[in-house]
Order: structure tokens, then C-alpha cells, then sequence
């Protein structure tokens, strides 16, 4: 079946999202729409030189909102990067406007199908796209927390000596930023709990020496190469991948909460099943005490900017 996939905003993070995509054979054919015409045309034509080395022959080409109403999937990942020492949540006031504005004319196309969104700060965003546009929740996926449980199950499988798949529960939920939240207490390694194991991660110093080094992550590459772009291309071909071939696999991304986890209204990170309809369900883990007060905190610091934008 010929699938079509659209991307808006071919920066560095859209690209690496194609270039992942294509290596994997995920679709026949690829639109790219930029204000950047050049920038944009110019990606195009790299990206094809890549036909005659990948699995699957596709067609890429420069596209524009008029082109969507027949595509399968949008994948927004267009707005200004984030500088050096800046929080997500900093950028919001520029990117809200963008992802507005980008919302409408989707609208407007006739676009019927799933919308997958990796720009920041991605919580509000996603939130932003989905009131601007009254599409089905179902049917948009922020990129949430995927990065950052990326992050941590790396980190736990270094530490101790197998495979990130080998790594269960190991879950970063919330905000995609600062007040994002380990949970710890469903961390497993062959069903043991990593409490359990001969882990230098205990109970007592994973909010300092495992949490914090996995949200501060991203400000190091940050300060070192100026953007993050490789492990999240990644991780949305996964999304992407795990829609398409309707595993059902169950993956962090950001979704829109209407009383799971005790919360409303607010699009944050949380394990959802994913399959051919988008989202399908979200998985609500048991969390303890100080990881309930914790996401309660991530909540309050994304609704409160939601309000304001």
C-alpha cells in the first residue's frame, strides 16, 4: 500500500526524522513544506541521491498545504531551535504562533489523517495544534517524553551491561523538559527491580545521578553542537513506524489526558499503545508517592503556560 508522509519544517530535526524514515522503508513517498524554500529544496535533492541505496524505491519532492488532503501522515517539526542554557518552555511564545498559524492551514487542506508533532516545547504545542485545529486526540501524537525515556533506558543499560530492550518500566513521564519524571519504582532488568540488582543507581541517589543527568542531556549537546537532531529523528520514525505496521507496541509520546492520572486537559508524556488509530489507549503505571507529586508538579508547570498562550 503506497503511504504517504508530509513533513513541515525541514531543519535539522525534520531531516534526520527523513533520513531515518527512508533507511527503514517507511513510505513511498515524502512532501517537504519550509518557508525556506531553498533550504527546503536543497534537503530534497540530497535526500533523493539516498533511492538507490535504501530498501524501498520512494519519491521525495517540495510540497506545499494545498497537498495534503491525501496524505497519511503530517509530521510538524517546524520552529525556532532552542539557544544555548534556554528551557523549552522559554521558546514558547514564538513557536506557539508558528504551530497556530501551521494548525489553520492543515485545517483547511482537508487533512483527515495523523498529525505527529516534535517541535517545542512539544506539551504545549501539541496542546495548541489540537484546540487551533478540533481534530480527534486520537489522532495526534506528540513526540513527549520518547527522547527522554530514550535517554534513561541508555543510561540503565551502560550501567548494567545489557541491551536497551532488555530494560522494562523504565519510563521518563510529564513534561518533555526540567520537571520531567523518572519512575523509578517500575524499573526492571529480567523482571527484577533495579533496587534489587547491582545497579549504582539506588533509591536514594537516582534523582540526582539518573534523573538529572537524563534531563540535563539535552543542554549538553546543546552547548557542544548547538541542537539535538539524531536520537529524535529516531525516535519519530519509531512513532511513526509503530502507527504504520500497527504493532501495538506500547511507547512514551504525549497525549492528550482527559482523567488518566488524575489529570485534565494537558497534553503531557505518558506509555500509550499505539496502533493504526493513532493513539489507542494511554497506560496509567502505578507510581508512588514522591513520583505522583512529582507529575502533579510537571502538570501545574505546562497547564500554567497553556493558560497563557
Amino acid at each position: 500500500m503506497a503511504i504517504k508522509v508530509v513533513l513541515i519544517g525541514s531543519g535539522a530535526v525534520g531531516t534526520s526524522f527523513l533520513y531515518s524514515a527512508i533507511n527503514q522503508g517507511l513510505a513511498s513517498e515524502y512532501g517537504v513544506i519550509d518557508v525556506n524554500e531553498n533550504g527546503r529544496d536543497g534537503n530534497v535533492l540530497d535526500l533523493e541521491d539516498a533511492i538507490d541505496s535504501v530498501p524501498i524505491q520512494y519519491k521525495i519532492y517540495a510540497s506545499d498545504y494545498s497537498n495534503l488532503s491525501d496524505a497519511d501522515y503530517i509530521v510538524i517539526s517546524a520552529g525556532r531551535p532552542q539557544k544555548p542554557e534556554e528551557t523549552r518552555l522559554q521558546m514558547v511564545q514564538d513557536n506557539v504562533k508558528i504551530i497556530k498559524d501551521i494548525a489553520s492551514k492543515i485545517k483547511a487542506s482537508g487533512f483527515k489523517g495523523i498529525t505527529f508533532i516534535c517541535a517545542n516545547p512539544v506539551d504545549v504545542l501539541t496542546y495548541a495544534y489540537l484546540k487551533e485545529t478540533g481534530f480527534e486526540k486520537a489522532k495526534v501524537i506528540g513526540s513527549g517524553t520518547v527522547l527522554d525515556t530514550a535517554r534513561l533506558r541508555l543510561a540503565i543499560s551502560k550501567d548494567m551491561g545489557v541491551s536497551t530492550r532488555s530494560v522494562e518500566g523504565a519510563y521518563v513521564i510529564g513534561e518533555h523538559g526540567d520537571s520531567s519524571v523518572t519512575t523509578y519504582s517500575n524499573i526492571k532488568v529480567c523482571g527484577q527491580h533495579i533496587s534489587t540488582l547491582k545497579s549504582r543507581y539506588t533509591q536514594d541517589n537516582y534523582t540526582t545521578d539518573l534523573e538529572k543527568v537524563v534531563a540535563r542531556k539535552a543542554y549538553e549537546i546543546i552547548n557542544r553542537k548547538r541542537a539535538t537532531f539524531y536520537g529524535i529523528g529516531a525516535a519519530m520514525a519509531k512513532l511513526l513506524s509503530v502507527v504504520i505496521r500497527d504493532t501495538k507496541e506500547i511507547v512514551v509520546c504525549g497525549s492528550l489526558l482527559e482523567g488518566e492520572y488524575g489529570l485534565k486537559d494537558v497534553v503531557l508524556g505518558v506509555p500509550c499503545v499505539l496502533g493504526k488509530n493513532g493513539i489507542e489507549r494511554v497506560i496509567e503505571l502505578e507510581l508512588n508517592s514522591m513520583e505522583k507529586e512529582k507529575l502533579a508538579n510537571s502538570y501545574k508547570i505546562v497547564s500554567d503556560i497553556n493558560a497563557q498562550v
